[in-house]
Order: structure tokens, then sequence, then C-alpha cells
């Protein structure tokens, strides 16, 4: 995932059920996002074990067939 993304975040402990933000990096166990919370914009730090982060753009599907080697 290209880092800063738009992202949907889920994290059962605050509620977040698909919640838009913008994740700005990965580091030392945690997410840092920013997004709305109570209606303002918030630099947040969500733990990596208890976050879902979906990135909003689908992936482009390609004509190509990949072959993995074995």
């Amino acid at each position: 995932m290209e880092i800063p993304s738009d992202v949907q975040i889920h994290n059962q402990l605050l509620g977040m059920k698909g919640t838009s933000g913008r994740l700005l990096q990965i580091a030392d166990g945690y997410y840092e996002l920013i997004c709305l919370v109570g209606g303002q914009s918030h630099r947040v730090l969500l733990p990596v074990a208890g976050t879902a982060v979906i990135r909003r753009d689908p992936e482009v599907k390609t004509a190509e067939k990949i072959e993995i080697e074995l």
C-alpha cells in the first residue's frame, strides 16, 4: 500500500466501521492516521493488532497472467 493513502478504517474498540481516513505511516506497531472525530480532523494512532485498514481505491485488474515458479 502506498503511503500516504486514502483508506477505510475498521476498529472495534472505537466503533469505527469503514470510517474514512488517510494513512500517514506504519511504525512501532501502530498506524498513524488522520480521520474525522466529532466532526473535526484529528491525527490518531491505532494499534495494528486491532485495526483493519483498507485502501479506498480498488486494485486495477490486469489482463496479464502472473506465473509463479516453484
